[in-house]
Formats: C-alpha cells, sequence, structure tokens
C-alpha cells in the first residue's frame, strides 16, 4: 500500500502551502483518494478536513448505481471544499479534501460498519474477518439505516445499487481510500498538536435545510462535539461567539453531533479537540443547490473568522499544557 502521503506532484500552491496527494481511487487509473495543502511550519494549529466532497466517479461504480445522477449529488456535501479551499487560503489551516465519492465510501464510518447483506449476496464472515479486526466487526451501528460504510438506500430512491458489492471491491476501497485517508488526517493533527501543544479539527460538512420549528428559523449551522466528548467547551463557546457575531443562527450537537471522524480522532486529554461543522447548502449554492450561489463569499467570511477566533483559543490551550507539563516535571 502506497504511503498516505506519497507525494504525486507535489508543489506550491497559493500562499506558500504545500499540495500533496495520497491514496488512491479504486476504478480510477492514477486518481488519489484526497490532496492534502499545508504549510510547514504551521501558521495556525488548525485542520480543517473535507471528507464527503467527493467527485471522482469511476465509470463502473456509476454503472452500477441505480439512478446515478439523482442519488450521487445527494451523497455528496455539495461543493463545500470550495468554502475548505478559500477558508484554508485565507486563514493558513491546514486542509485535507477526500476526492473519492462517499457513494464509493463513506469516511466518516468505520471500517466495520458495514451492511452485509449488500456485499457479495449475504453475510460472509469470511470477508468480515478478513476486512475488520474480529473484536470490531459487529454489525454496522449505521449501516441498519442505510448510511453505512458504502450507502446503500436513500429517502425517496430505496435501493442505490443493481447488484452486491464483491468482497474484494470493498476491501480495494478501505485500503485505497479509507485507511491512507485517516493516517494523513492523524498525522496531520499530531504534526500540527506537536508544534502548537493542542490543535483543533473541523470536520467540515454540509446539510440540507433544516426544517423550521414552532415558527422560528432553522438554523443554517450546526457545531457538533459529540455532545462535549470531542472538544473543549472553551472552543465552543469561541465557535459559536463567532457565528452570533456574525449573526448566523446555530445549533449545537441536533441533528449532528460528529460521527466516526470525531469519534476516532479527538484527544482532549492528549490535546487534540474536534468539531463537526455543518453548513446549511442554501447559504452557499444557487437556489437548485447545484452549483456556487451568490452566497458564497459571506459564507467564507463567516466560516474564515471562526477559524481565526478558534484559533487563538486553541493556541492558548496550547501553551496552557505546555505550562502544567512543566510545573508536572
Amino acid at each position: 500500500m502506497n504511503h498516505p502521503l506519497a507525494p504525486r506532484g507535489e508543489s506550491l500552491v497559493h500562499g506558500g502551502a504545500v499540495q500533496t496527494s495520497g491514496g488512491h481511487v479504486p476504478g480510477l487509473e492514477g486518481a488519489s483518494a484526497f490532496t492534502v495543502w499545508h504549510r510547514d511550519p504551521s501558521p495556525v494549529p488548525v485542520v480543517i478536513a473535507v471528507p464527503h466532497a467527493g467527485r471522482s466517479y469511476p465509470a463502473e461504480l456509476v454503472a452500477r448505481m441505480r439512478q446515478p445522477t439523482y442519488s450521487a449529488p445527494r451523497l455528496e456535501d455539495r461543493l463545500v471544499d470550495l468554502v475548505g479551499r478559500a477558508v484554508a487560503e485565507r486563514t493558513g489551516a491546514a486542509l485535507l479534501v477526500a476526492h473519492a465519492p462517499r457513494a464509493m465510501i463513506d469516511l466518516n464510518r468505520a471500517s466495520d460498519d458495514v451492511d452485509w447483506e449488500m456485499i457479495g449476496g449475504g453475510a460472509s464472515a469470511r470477508a468480515a474477518r478478513t476486512i475488520a479486526p474480529p473484536a470490531v466487526s459487529a454489525a454496522g451501528r449505521r449501516a441498519r439505516s442505510g448510511l453505512g460504510l458504502v450507502p446503500r438506500r436513500l429517502p425517496g430512491l430505496g435501493e442505490l445499487w443493481k447488484r452486491p458489492l464483491d468482497p474484494a471491491d470493498l476491501a480495494a476501497r478501505i485500503e485505497g481510500v479509507h485507511v491512507p485517508y485517516h493516517t494523513a488526517l492523524g498525522g496531520l493533527l499530531e504534526g500540527v498538536r506537536a508544534r502548537w501543544g493542542a490543535a483543533l479539527l473541523i470536520d467540515l460538512h454540509s446539510m440540507p435545510p433544516l426544517p423550521a420549528r414552532a415558527g422560528e428559523p432553522a438554523a443554517e449551522f450546526v457545531v457538533g462535539d459529540r455532545f462535549g466528548a470531542a472538544c473543549d467547551g472553551a472552543l465552543v463557546a469561541e465557535a459559536f461567539a463567532a457565528l452570533n457575531e456574525a449573526r448566523r443562527l446555530a445549533a449545537h450537537n441536533r441533528p449532528y453531533a460528529g460521527g466516526y471522524v470525531l469519534e476516532r480522532h479527538a484527544r482532549r486529554a492528549g490535546g487534540v479537540h474536534c468539531l463537526q461543522l455543518e453548513i446549511d447548502r442554501r447559504t452557499y449554492l444557487d437556489p437548485a443547490l447545484a452549483e456556487p450561489g451568490p452566497g458564497l463569499a459571506a459564507t467564507v467570511d463567516v466560516v474564515a473568522a471562526l477559524v481565526q477566533r478558534m484559533a487563538i483559543a486553541v493556541a492558548d490551550l496550547g501553551r496552557d499544557r505546555g505550562r502544567w507539563r512543566m510545573a508536572a516535571e
């Protein structure tokens, strides 16, 4: 397997950031699973990751989908990587963007979160032992809903696939995309933490418009911290302060508290804090929710201000951790 950050045309891009690609998309010759943009040393203790905006669709994957023009865009966090790119360029945050589409593999799910009935025509104990460690190969937590490691169904459409997925294909997706993506993300966070004493991951997503309740307007942003498990409360408070200053309605953990990315990478005691940030697609896309809209620049302004404000608070946490270590020694 390739190293997760094996150089593939490494180059300097806007602002002096180094661009590096890693992993590979099965079925697309030469296509990287993700790209990283980062500066060394990191100017701010923040990493932005975009796991669900991938648009590199192999022809074979599309051919297996029942209604690809309908289902594929609805699985994507449509074009939210444009927000992430602009914010990273403005703030200096490191950026990790997945190119493999969510229809192929969901990077916000554990590698054992599989509906085995859609693999090879039925549950396969042999495949389960091959792909996931026996200790964690229990039935997927979200797979039963149709949105496991490989999405199976969507509301309004039903089954996504014309035929079962071969276990070897699933293993190739995990090895080519899932493993190197999370290895790269863990490496980025550890590098930032080593420099600053603390690091913050903003796992960037977009959401369909939320329903209004009791006549109140719906939130445009949802900040998820797994109900306090993934991020220091002072950092969460800074996020809401930034959104309030921008006069944007925001919700906390409902309906999105954060998934596998936060569960895997957050280590509050070790100085690694993680937030999931969901953005209403109407804020940055056109009315059809298909292409960039007139609100894109304003949305970038809001998220950039949030990152800049939180970066200061994360740096403060890192300095405090350093003082505690020296006092303990």
